[in-house]
């Protein structure tokens, strides 16, 4: 089994969290002005209380679906890295590595090379069309192509800072197994399902010889 270096989803949660109760302290905050402020003015200070509390509620409301949301993700995250954890022995993942102040969901290396993976737990179906990835025939909020390469280049350069100059290739995987041809190439990335992860490793190509596998993982390492 490879060795796991982190918690799948951790970073997910926290930031989910704290998305989506900001609002909610915010406006507590301002329902214990208004309680001050009644002592100076009972008019302004009921005001305030009263739509503060209202903002309470839709804090919570609006706060705890954002919330749900991230976690999804990290459940996504998690499901992914128990897949990777099934790799050969000689595969090391790295899970919400950060690279250049970014989370990265995972960054596996091994002897077939470098691979800083970018999960997605998509409910609708996904397409390519046109060189787009489309979710239910739409386009995304958030590009995921230009996401993943952009982590991708982050985490060589991270890497590069510890005396290693390799390549490092993006993998888009969608955790929720929806997407439809199952395995893709789009743009110089690696678009797959989950179920087809262990698949995609199995291979004998050794792009990493063992001993600069071995150097590449002490400075990882050293530097975790």
């Amino acid at each position: 089994m490879a060795k796991i270096h982190g918690m799948a989803g951790e970073w997910a949660r926290v930031k989910g969290t704290v998305a989506g109760l900001w609002p909610v302290f915010l406006s507590v905050f301002a329902a214990g002005v208004s309680v001050a402020l009644a002592f100076v003015s009972s008019t302004v200070g009921i005001a305030l209380f009263i739509v503060s509390f209202a903002c309470i509620g839709a804090g919570l409301h609006f706060g705890l679906q954002r919330i749900e949301r991230f976690f999804i993700g990290a459940r996504g995250e998690e499901r992914v890295s128990g897949i990777l954890a099934d790799l050969p022995d000689r595969y090391h993942v790295f899970n919400d590595f950060v690279a250049g102040g970014t989370h990265v969901d995972h960054v596996v290396i091994g002897p077939a090379g470098v691979f800083a993976v970018e999960t997605k737990f998509w409910r609708g179906d996904v397409t390519i069309e046109e060189g787009y990835i489309l979710v239910d025939g739409q386009l995304p909020s958030r590009p995921p192509l230009k996401q993943v390469l952009r982590e991708a280049s982050l985490v060589r350069a991270e890497l590069a800072k510890s005396g290693w100059g390799g390549p490092v290739t993006p993998v888009l995987a969608f955790a929720s197994d929806t997407f439809r041809p199952r395995v893709a190439e789009l743009n110089g990335v690696v678009v797959i399902n989950s179920s087809e992860l262990r698949k995609g490793f199995a291979t004998e190509r050794v792009v990493i010889p063992q001993a600069e596998l071995d150097r590449l993982l002490s400075l990882m390492e050293n530097d975790a």
